[in-house]
């Protein structure tokens, strides 16, 4: 009997990655008007960043359904296996509560986890999980040290502009407004009910990089011991580089252990090009 990992997309694993390290990523729905994709396999992410970038288009996503939860929980089930299913934050999307239900025919074969994240710090909870199961760990602890370990998750995104975010119903306009003005570069992060929070707002984005690594060591610090993660939207990854550049510091000791990747269609709708998103364990 083995343990599968189950997540989606908005964990930004790629489906190429996903398949490498044996996980099942479940893609969530992204929409430009009458247009329908699955995220990263009809719409890669630079497909969508274009269409954003040069028509000006922005889209809608949806949650994964039930029926495909639950059909992706019964061919692990049928196999003889038992799934732990990594969910984006109940606080920003529904699949959480899609997995719940899809779950509830499975009894005790299937635990559903609500990360109360998003993006590189949903990556890395996966890739934590991912772990505990080729150690040998129960599907019952692996559960527990995940449950366990969220209290030190943390993802700390810099944007561009809460304009996507806004636009998604992620924030409230009165946020998106006080993050939107001239010059500054808004950071926010998942708050403890999942939520999108404005954290702080640097003028530039040179101060806006030294408030992000302030806010990365008021939590107490990276855990280099567990995941680290990246993560970069838009077709070029020049912010997240001029971040490695200046910030060097924050990352010294932790250069071989840090994960790329770039914020995927369903993230990227409301992050907008620009943004770079850290998910890390505190210490």
């Amino acid at each position: 009997m083995a343990i599968r990992i189950i997540t989606d997309s908005g964990s930004d694993i790629k489906q190429k990655e996903a398949r490498r390290w044996n996980v099942r990523v479940l893609p969530l729905t992204v929409r430009f008007g009458d247009e329908e994709f699955r995220d990263d396999i009809d719409l890669k992410a630079d497909e969508m960043y274009a269409r954003m970038e040069e028509k000006g288009e922005i889209p809608q996503t949806s949650q994964v359904p039930p029926f495909n939860y639950e059909a992706a929980f019964r061919e692990a089930v049928e196999a003889g296996d038992e799934v732990i299913c990594i969910t984006v934050s109940s606080g920003m999307s529904g699949c959480y509560q899609s997995a719940m239900l899809a779950a509830q025919e499975f009894g005790d074969r299937v635990s559903v986890v609500d990360s109360l994240n998003v993006c590189a710090s949903q990556y890395v909870l996966v890739r934590y999980a991912r772990g505990l199961a080729h150690m040998g760990k129960s599907r019952e602890e692996i559960v527990q040290r995940l449950e366990n370990g969220k209290k030190r998750l943390h993802v700390i995104a810099f944007t561009e502009t809460l304009e996507y975010v806004a636009k998604g119903g992620r924030v409230s306009k009165a946020v998106a407004l006080a993050g939107g003005l001239l010059g500054i570069r808004p950071i926010i992060t998942a708050g403890r009910e999942g939520k999108v929070e404005l954290i702080g707002k640097g003028r530039g984005t040179a101060r806006a990089f030294k408030l992000f690594t302030k806010l990365v060591n008021k939590t107490g610090g990276i855990d280099g011991r567990l995941p680290v993660c990246i993560a970069y939207s838009g077709t070029s990854d020049s912010n997240m580089r001029a971040f490695l550049e200046q910030e060097a510091a924050l990352f010294e000791g932790l250069e071989d252990k840090l994960h790329v990747t770039q914020i995927g269609a369903t993230v990227g709708t409301y992050s907008g090009p620009g943004a770079i998103a850290l998910g890390f364990f505190s210490m």
